[in-house]
């Protein structure tokens, strides 16, 4: 029953641990990939993609860029609002005096506003560098009938489902003239800037469905793009990489160009960009990216439009990256690696403190490495990690440390009725087996009879009384049969000693015949040996004089000796009795061999020549020799992982 027990308990600890819980890691991992799959954190990323894209080093003004907001003292001053054609006219002639490169109006004017529409008209006829303005998606806004279609760009913007614009869209056909093709206002606008340099708007070489300008490729956003899933990616898109800093442009108001309160080189070889900048008009644009001092969490529509224009031209110029993303296989493999990660760290530490530090740690190296990136100009994956990381890390350390708890009250569980089956093996039924022999051979008396069976009776009391008080108690002991306690303390040579003189004391029938006793230890470094793994080796050399005492017929001589060999103790055991042991693997052999494996040693038992046992056991001596026995457990983990799967 107690043998049972024992290899129930013993299959429990060495597979029970290690399958389950590295399955639920790695469910853990599939169902955060299955949640962002779905969009599951596709708000999350977003929010902390546009918190990274805030908080990056503030960027210096673009010069490039000039705004001519029409404020709402100029709406007042004018006393109307559309502003009228002659307005328009007149600010656009004044504008052109200073030379820009290209000047953007993006104000909407489907329909004459008069006075002054046949004045706006012959401004549009004759100025080759104004770019004017439409809207194709629904509900669509119609260009100003007297705008050439190569001087017309739409200012269509993409609002994601948390109601922020973080794309926009280049190039696209119209969806109520699916023959035309348009491109975006900002992209115009670019293009003229650049077209003064030489530098002339192409397909991608990469992908061919993409737009260049000269070696510098727009990547193209896809449905899958970054944190988004599933998203509309018609036409030509592409990230809007905003310029961060509160002021990232010159704006001056209708007001500084009438009363000519700007210096004429603030606008020479510029882009000049004409839009609404009144908060009564609500041609607005939200976003959480970037700094507003006067709108927060807003932009005016034409501010947006200039960060299009300046992310083009700085890219070009500047080098200044686009944002991309890597390929979704190569997402999903970090979302998975960081998953491991923390799989490892709630699997292998096991100090609920260092186990929380690891992660918090981690978690921040994981988010600096994602803003680190993101200044380059790649969004990575940063939520979904930091939630298979906090996972594993942390929700499943619990798990594991339930199951080592398990572990050890079973291990405990184990230990004690193998140090009970040890016990009673080396003693009780040490007694009972010479008892039981003298009867079977008919040479035992009356009164040796009872005082072996007093002496037997003792025996069991003695374990008893040994297991109830000490054994579930105090691990820092071991008792020996005759009821000597030995302190596990002690260094292991010293209590080998004490075992060898305790165990040739006990009546066992071959002892009688002994004539020389010789018994050697050397010192041991043991600080690497746990107190059972001493217990075990002490009641192995106990063991191995008690089969002596009883199988080895006519010994007259015991040679026990300890030795220190090329980073091995050698623990041996000779005599020169006449064997008698049983060819079959008893419980004192089998626990030799599960010894010497948990030590990272060997056990050998032989018959020598002419007659006599030796019986050996090594092991290494110092720690760094352990590692064997770790590398072979992993390869048990391995194994048995294997064989479950």
């Amino acid at each position: 029953m107690l043998k049972s027990l024992y290899n129930k308990c013993q299959k429990i600890s060495e597979q029970g641990d290690f399958i389950p819980s590295i399955s639920l890691g790695f469910l853990v991992i599939a169902l955060v990939i299955i949640l962002r799959l779905i969009g599951g954190f596709q708000n999350w990323e977003w929010l902390t993609f546009d918190l990274l894209l805030r908080l990056r080093p503030s960027e210096s003004t673009d010069e490039r860029i000039v705004i001519i907001g029409i404020t709402e003292e100029d709406i007042k001053k004018a006393g109307t609002y559309p502003l009228s054609d002659q307005q328009i006219a007149e600010l656009i002639q004044k504008l052109q005096q200073s030379k820009p490169r290209a000047i953007g109006l993006d104000i909407v004017r489907d329909i004459p506003v008069e006075p002054g529409h046949e004045n706006l008209v012959k401004i549009f006829e004759n100025s080759d560098n104004l770019i004017g303005v439409e809207k194709i998606l629904y509900p669509p806004i119609s260009k100003p009938p007297n705008l050439s279609t190569d001087k017309i760009g739409f200012v269509d913007i993409l609002i994601d489902l948390d109601g922020r614009t973080r794309r926009s869209l280049l190039g696209s056909v119209k969806p109520e003239n699916p023959q035309e093709y348009g491109f975006s206002f900002p992209l115009k606008l670019a293009e003229l800037y650049l077209r003064q340099d030489g530098i002339l708007l192409k397909n991608g070489l990469k992908d061919a469905h993409a737009m260049r300008f000269k070696l510098v490729e727009i990547p193209r956003f896809f449905s899958h793009t970054g944190g988004y899933q599933k998203a509309d990616n018609f036409g030509v898109q592409m990230l809007v990489n905003f310029r961060n800093n509160v002021n990232p442009f010159r704006r001056l108001s209708l007001n500084d160009i009438e009363q000519g309160n700007f210096n004429p080189e603030w606008l020479k070889d510029r882009v000049i960009m004409i839009g609404v900048t009144s908060p009564s008009i609500k041609d607005f644009v939200n976003t959480s990216a970037v700094k507003s001092s006067e709108l927060p969490g807003q932009i005016y529509g034409v501010e947006f439009q200039s960060h299009v224009v300046s992310e083009i031209i700085s890219s070009v110029e500047d080098k200044r990256p686009f944002i991309k993303s890597y390929n979704e296989i190569f997402e999903y493999l970090w979302i998975i690696l960081w998953g491991l990660f923390g799989l490892l760290i709630s699997r292998f530490i096991v100090s609920p403190k260092k186990i929380l530090l690891t992660v918090i740690i981690s978690s921040f190296a994981l988010v600096i490495t994602s803003y680190l990136v993101l200044l380059s100009g790649l969004w990575i994956p940063l939520v979904p990690s930091l939630v298979v990381l906090g996972l594993n890390g942390i929700l499943l350390a619990s798990f594991f440390q339930y199951q080592r708890k398990i572990k050890t009250e079973i291990e405990t569980r184990q230990l004690t009725i193998e140090n009970a089956f040890t016990t009673i093996h080396n003693g009780p039924l040490q007694t009972l087996a010479n008892l039981l022999k003298g009867v079977r051979d008919k040479n035992i008396t009356e009164d040796t009879l009872l005082q072996e069976l007093e002496t037997l009776n003792q025996e069991i009391r003695s374990v008893g009384e040994y297991l109830k008080l000490d054994c579930l108690s105090k691990e820092e002991t071991l008792r020996l049969v005759n009821g000597t306690k030995l302190d596990l303390n002690h260094p292991l040579h010293q209590l080998f000693y004490q075992v060898y003189t305790d165990t040739l004391t006990r009546n066992l029938p071959n002892f009688i015949t002994l004539k020389i006793k010789a018994r050697s230890f050397e010192p041991i470094e043991d600080k690497h040996l746990s107190y059972q793994q001493k217990r075990e080796l002490c009641q192995f050399l106990e063991e191995g004089l008690c089969n002596i005492g009883k199988h080895a017929h006519g010994v007259t001589r015991i040679n026990a000796t300890g030795n220190n060999k090329e980073g091995f103790y050698y623990l041996v055991i000779k005599d020169n009795g006449i064997n008698q042991f049983s060819n079959d693997q008893g419980r004192g052999t089998q626990q030799c061999k599960m010894l010497a494996k948990n030590i990272g040693g060997d056990f050998k038992r032989e018959v020598l020549s002419p007659k006599g046992t030796l019986c050996q056991l090594k092991w290494p001596v110092k720690p760094s020799y352990s590692i064997s026995i770790k590398i072979r457990k992993i390869f048990e983990y391995i194994k048995n992982f294997q064989l479950k799967l």
